[in-house]
């Protein structure tokens, strides 16, 4: 399935204050210099308050993370879990389609939907309301046919049930989770055949859908108001767990600066100006071979951001060992950025300190 960018984006995103609070939270989790690996949570925080990951969302991340938009729109269109275009308000229906529930019959699941929803998956019923999609095994074969709405799975589903669960969510209703045939969880439809003397009469749900009905949150989003907001690692003062206090995360900003101006700023101050122009820097050739050395050439890469590809084309520049890049200055290096495919990798990726560490650590090992 191709997944790109919905064709209509709203004009900017900002976390609600408790959300940005709780995303900040995320962050203290990991080491100085690895905030990228909070984009997962943040993302599904995104979506969780606006409903689907917008392209200005996947930009505010970014920015907050110090990650360039093309990484989190990669993570973001990898996961099947982000929806990349608008849902319903009320619900999304996630209808299994693989093998158990087809043959259980997923095929009418998925025929009630198009009745009552929208003709095509991903497509918003006339109202707004609703949406639906076709997903792979969600893991409940046994309860077969299946579907996901919000965050909880309803199990053993027929086609008149789940037509009347549509209508009762159209109501205002929440539906109870869990099997939907009378099951108490995934016994044989016949009775037990081991464990007889388990009575589930002593509760009415399982487990899982007992808390789901305690909580009545299936359809619910996290919008912030949940108790505890932020995690369990920051104390009621602010500290986070293993550090001192002054480097507690910073509270959230009453009023989040939407992205678009964010970038808008960063681009202006990032502009350079016209005496600047003119002292553009000037190219200059640097030192380059007709082939390697005698010991064969490094492996180039070995230095960040460099791929097979690009390994070959500084080849064919002249570029063979760490110690001819180690000694580029900015002249020799606008000079070989002009001859790369992706212009700017070379500062961003900081070749010249790679290749000078890789050269030392080569003369340490002759």
């Amino acid at each position: 399935m191709l997944r790109r960018l919905y064709h209509e984006q709203p004009e900017s995103f900002a976390f609600t204050p408790a959300n940005q609070a709780w995303a900040e939270a995320q962050v203290t989790k990991y080491p100085e210099g690895r905030q990228a690996s909070a984009v997962i949570p943040l993302l599904w925080r995104a979506q969780e308050q606006e409903g689907w990951v917008t392209k200005p969302a996947i930009e505010y991340i970014a920015e907050m993370l110090d990650m360039a938009y093309i990484r989190v729109l990669e993570v973001c269109s990898f996961y099947f879990m982000f929806q990349m275009q608008p849902v319903g308000s009320v619900a999304h229906l996630q209808i299994c389609g693989t093998t158990s529930c087809m043959i259980c019959g997923a095929e009418d699941l998925i025929a009630v939907c198009k009745e009552k929803i929208a003709k095509n998956p991903h497509e918003l019923s006339a109202d707004g309301r609703f949406s639906w999609e076709e997903v792979e095994c969600l893991g409940a074969c046994t309860n077969a046919p299946m579907a996901q709405i919000g965050k909880d799975y309803f199990e053993d589903l027929t086609a008149d049930g789940l037509a009347s669960m549509i209508d009762a969510m159209a109501a205002g209703e929440v539906p109870t989770p869990g099997p939907q045939n009378g099951r108490f969880a995934a016994e044989p439809l016949a009775g037990l055949t081991s464990l007889k003397e388990f009575d589930s009469g002593q509760t009415q749900y399982n487990a899982s859908a007992a808390l789901a009905t305690e909580l009545g949150d299936s359809l619910k989003r996290i919008d912030g108001s949940e108790v505890p907001l932020t995690t369990p690692w920051i104390g009621k003062d602010g500290t986070v767990a293993g550090r001192d206090a002054a480097d507690a995360p910073p509270k959230a900003p009453e009023a989040p600066v939407p992205v678009a101006k964010q970038v808008a700023a960063k681009k202006k101050a990032a502009k350079p100006s016209k005496a600047a122009k003119s002292e553009k820097t000037t190219e200059k050739q640097p030192e380059t071979l007709k082939s390697a050395r005698e010991g064969g050439a490094d492996d180039l890469k070995k230095i960040s951001g460099v791929g097979p590809k690009l390994e070959q084309t500084l080849n064919e520049l002249g570029f063979y060992h760490f110690d001819q890049i180690a000694e580029w200055g900015e002249a020799e290096k606008s000079w070989v950025d002009s001859r790369l495919k992706f212009k700017g990798r070379i500062d961003r990726d900081d070749w010249v300190q790679q290749a000078r560490e890789l050269a030392t650590k080569g003369k340490e090992h002759s």
